[in-house]
């Protein structure tokens, strides 16, 4: 009961006329940005937030505008799969084994308003999951000590290999630039300048929303200047929608099937949406065997991988909610901006910012329908603009990102500072360098270390109570686990997902 008195408290929320008019927004630009190959709900909520700035929002009017971004993003991603056959993400993938195909057999309208209603029945889903497990985690939570903080933090830092799916040294280097990034400033526990080379500005050590912005929206921008696309893409016309009732029954216990399966595997940190959408498609062809015909056109094959990512979405702001330790890199930049809006996530949040976090998930609900009710029928609008050339809708893009910047803190140092993370973040692209674990050393940082010390200063110095008790030496042996396993399944992941594709006939 305590619960659904909460919810509704959200939902008064977030049905006031202005948020309510920014969950719309953030859904149609959610939605426009995870059609486009390449962007990414990362990438959209990262150039949202100068937006939200811009506009002077508060913070629960901010936190249901991105993540209404997230939300529309993850549907989206959809859209370029089942008519160019190009993944908006990676997430996207596994639709594309049997959108595609139906889209060649003429029935791309079927499949991407069959996607739609999978991605609504996914986020459902994970939105209920969400509801049930994050206050009994949170009331767990409160039980941890500096030490636990502490060891939770390492499990952060050592499931990055799952978030990223990158070389493990790599991701360890990153990782390490985040952190030392982190230091920069004057320490509060002894006043000593870090890094700042006798700069004014970097006293306050080094603003995270800057480097997001610049390590993902500009990058993004030299990415596209180096490749020079100037024209769009030629795709499949999607025709009348002939969709059946019958067909959607028939696809709902896949959808039911797929969402749960989606949730877990966002709740795990590390995990994510990819492997939310894999082991959806896999297990439900498992499932159906010689009943469906997966690789060939099946709805279903489109249903699974659909309700499986967007059930994942939802399951990832569970640990970031719950714990302050993101499960995807698209809440790692959601957390970035609960931080910058002095929000500090975790436990505490449920009760000292309860009308951000309960507005939050009833603005989730609220926009899983208004998604819903936008992609069926504006599908063909959402599908014209794949064929705009990026020459014109980038340069949009970098604009509000330096609007945005600028009006936070009305100083030029900060766009120079931007500019260079931008640059920064290019090369460690082209190095192949993950961009997550930097953006998560900065904000777990300061947190990290000054857990460090207080368990520290609890226990004289004795660093054995950083293990001391069970529940802090089974996070420390859980992190253990999370160091090696992302690195013998992701390519074990990935090189299924590639051979599943490369099978599909259909594929080019």
């Amino acid at each position: 009961m305590e619960t659904l008195q909460f919810l509704m408290d959200g939902f008064a929320v977030a049905l006031t006329p202005t948020n309510l008019m920014f969950a719309l927004f953030g859904a149609f630009i959610g939605t426009l940005i995870g059609a486009l190959p390449g962007l990414g709900p990362a990438n959209g909520v990262a150039i949202l937030i100068p937006l939200a700035f811009t506009l002077g929002l508060p913070p629960e009017t901010a936190m249901i505008l991105l993540t209404s971004v997230y939300a529309g993003a993850m549907y989206g991603g959809r859209i370029s799969s089942i008519l160019l056959n190009i993944p908006g993400d990676e997430p996207a993938m596994m639709t594309c084994l049997d959108g595609y195909p139906m889209a060649q057999k003429g029935k791309a309208a079927e499949a991407l308003a069959m996607s739609a209603i999978a991605s609504f029945a996914g986020s459902l889903i994970g939105t209920i999951g969400l509801i049930l497990l994050a206050p009994a985690l949170a009331k767990f939570a409160l039980t941890f000590g500096p030490a636990e903080y502490f060891a939770l933090f390492m499990l952060a830092f050592a499931t990055l290999g799952g978030i990223t799916g990158k070389n493990p040294m790599k991701t360890v280097i990153a990782a390490v630039i985040g952190l030392m990034i982190s230091t920069v400033g004057i320490d509060i526990a002894t006043g000593t300048q870090r890094y700042t080379f006798g700069i004014l500005k970097l006293y306050e050590g080094i603003d995270f929303i800057l480097a997001i912005v610049g390590l993902f929206a500009i990058s993004e921008l030299l990415f596209f200047i180096e490749e020079r696309a100037g024209a769009g893409r030629k795709m499949i016309e999607v025709g009348k929608l002939m969709l059946r009732p019958k067909e959607i029954i028939s696809a709902l216990p896949t959808m039911f099937r797929g969402g749960v399966l989606g949730f877990i595997a966002g709740v795990l940190p590390g995990a994510g949406a990819s492997l939310g959408s894999f082991i959806s498609y896999t297990l439900e062809k498992q499932y159906l065997g010689k009943k469906g015909n997966f690789g060939e056109g099946d709805p279903r094959g489109v249903a699974a991988p659909e309700a499986g990512n967007n059930g994942a979405s939802s399951g990832a702001l569970v640990p970031m909610l719950t714990l302050g330790v993101p499960g995807s890199g698209t809440t790692a930049v959601l957390l970035a901006m609960l931080i910058s809006l002095n929000v500090t996530p975790g436990p505490l949040m449920f009760t000292q910012n309860a009308d951000i976090v309960w507005g939050v998930i009833a603005a989730l609900l609220i926009g899983n329908v208004i998604l819903l009710l936008l992609n069926i029928p504006m599908v063909g609008f959402f599908v014209k603009l794949l064929s705009v050339p990026p020459m014109y809708l980038l340069p949009m893009v970098t604009m509000v990102a330096f609007v945005g910047i600028y009006s936070i803190s009305h100083s030029t140092f900060d766009l120079y500072f931007m500019i260079a993370f931008g640059v920064a973040g290019y090369i460690l692209r082209k190095l192949e360098i993950p961009l997550v674990p930097i953006i998560l050393g900065m904000l777990l940082g300061p947190e990290m270390e000054k857990n460090l010390g207080h368990a520290l200063v609890i226990s004289d110095g004795d660093w054995s109570i950083l293990w001391a008790s069970p529940l802090a030496l089974g996070l420390w042996i859980v992190a253990g686990l999370g160091l090696i396993l992302p690195y013998i399944v992701g390519p074990l992941l990935r090189k299924r997902m590639r051979a599943a594709i490369k099978e599909n006939p259909t594929s080019d």
